[in-house]
């Protein structure tokens, strides 16, 4: 894959509670440039995320490794350092610009599957705040080589 990707992130998070429609649950979608580079045969991806009405960028890296295990690391507006293990339970801080809150992911599914020119990463995941039930949340991650398709910016 080369050094220069386009790196496509939706997430859907179906809150727990009863009597909410699926109207109501919280859709989000980042497309954006980023970089891409392997080493010891883990895949890293980086980019920079943009918050809406605050000034300043948070810069995220995506470590995949094998196929059980994504990383997500924030800094800058935000931090933290999410695991992604399939069939465990990993607990972290994020620290917002609002405050920090204990968050635990447990990683329900996962699919990862890596060709030359794309990376595409599927989880299923249950989201806890302060050992809380939030939210039953899936993430999806397309990384594309620039180039390798014909709508990617260029």
């Amino acid at each position: 894959m080369t050094k220069d990707v386009l790196v496509s992130i939706s997430g859907l998070h179906m809150e727990g509670f009863p009597g909410v429609t699926e109207e109501e649950n919280e859709a989000i979608e980042v497309v954006t440039p980023g970089s891409y580079y392997c080493k010891n045969g883990k895949h890293y991806i980086i980019y920079d995320e943009v918050m809406e009405g605050i000034p300043g960028t948070i810069k995220n890296k995506i470590k995949i490794t094998g196929s059980d295990t994504v990383e997500i690391m924030k800094t800058g507006l935000s931090n933290t350092h999410m695991i992604f293990e399939k069939n465990k339970k990993n607990l972290t801080y994020y620290q917002t610009p609002y405050g920090q809150m204990l968050i635990g992911v447990k990683t329900r599914n996962m699919e990862i599957n890596v060709t030359e020119d794309d990376i595409d990463v599927s989880v299923d995941y249950e989201l806890d705040v302060n050992y809380e039930p939030l939210a039953d949340c899936k993430i999806k991650m397309e990384i594309r080589a620039k180039g390798s398709d014909p709508f990617a910016l260029h």
